[in-house]
């Protein structure tokens, strides 16, 4: 378990997480949310031990990450993939970790053909790309057989294949009642991936809840209108104060009016529906509206993000 108390960590006037709680409990994916210059990364570092909180607590299974005796083996954690000395092999930068920890070499085997680095087990750091980076990364991370894994953007450089992988062993190693803290800007991932998140801005909590209870939070609700005549079925619901949209499939996306309002106009009007589905906000959709007041880097003042993704690693200054 992570324990987050009355955190703060200020870089000179800049106040990047401020009195900041929150637990992060075994048997379950968290997800760390928000937007960009949120404190996410600042955070991490400080329960980390990378980074030295000016007020406050955070404790890893009741101790400071410093006081752990065992480190690897007790948290794998994922910062920076690219944090590997250039001119050595995965293989032998996987091994040196290992006998810092008194690990068996059997050890390094195990991680390497888990994460599927074998091909480029003898090959230098140097040379890797992101996503091999991420890898490597990774499998440093689970080397000890760790309970707890704090992961920064674990799934930045991979591919589909490599994001699916990473998602089913992220909920396979939660399933065994391990501790699995892992912030990411892909939002529709995270959506299927965390069973609970903790959402921050401007260094303070905004959500500490289920995922499915955060999306239900949104105001952006909207209903799912089909039928013949669509345009004046557009026509009818914008006269009486819905924003009406166009989905791909020729659907009519309706805000600001409800199910049963839309289907009291069509009545009125001799409209056949063919269909009339309430929608839910997708996560991003809840993100960003329940996030806009924390926004610091966002684009022309308005915190919008193009599509479903924030630019992984792009957050500015203290993170």
């Amino acid at each position: 378990m992570i324990e987050v108390r009355d955190l703060s960590k200020r870089y000179g006037d800049k106040l990047a997480v401020d009195q900041l709680s929150f637990i992060v409990a075994p048997g379950t994916v968290t997800g760390f949310l928000g937007p960009n210059g949120a404190g996410k990364s600042t955070t991490m570092r400080m329960i980390l031990g990378l980074d030295k909180p000016n007020s406050g607590t955070a404790t890893i299974g009741g101790r400071p990450y410093r006081e752990l005796a065992d480190p690897l083996r007790t948290v794998g954690a994922l910062l920076e993939s690219r944090a590997v000395h250039s001119g050595r092999t995965a293989y032998n930068h996987l091994l040196v970790l290992a006998q810092t920890q008194g690990l068996p070499r059997k050890r390094v085997d195990e991680v390497i053909d888990l994460i599927g680095l074998r091909e480029a087990a003898n090959k230098r750091a140097g040379g890797f790309s992101l996503g091999m980076s991420q890898r490597l990364g990774l499998a440093a991370a689970l080397l000890g057989d760790p309970q707890v894994l704090v992961l920064d953007e674990p799934v930045n450089g991979l591919d589909p294949e490599g994001i699916r992988w990473i998602r089913n062993l992220m909920k396979r190693l939660a399933g065994e009642g391990r501790t699995v803290f892992v912030s990411s800007h892909l939002m529709n991932e995270m959506a299927v991936t965390a069973d609970h998140l903790i959402v921050i801005g401007r260094g303070q909590l905004i959500a500490d809840c289920p995922t499915h209870e955060f999306i239900a939070r949104s105001s952006e609700k909207s209903v799912r209108v089909v039928g013949p005549d669509r345009a004046r079925l557009e026509q009818v619901i914008s006269a009486e104060g819905g924003r009406v949209s166009s989905g791909d499939d020729g659907a009519l996306k309706v805000s600001d009016l409800g199910a049963p309002r839309i289907g009291e106009l069509a009545a009125r009007e001799g409209l056949v529906l063919h269909e009339l589905t309430p929608q839910l906000a997708s996560l991003e959709e809840a993100f960003m509206e329940l996030t806009r007041g924390s926004v610091e880097y966002g684009a022309q003042g308005d915190g919008s993000a193009d599509g479903n993704v924030m630019p992984a690693g792009a957050e500015a200054g203290p993170r």
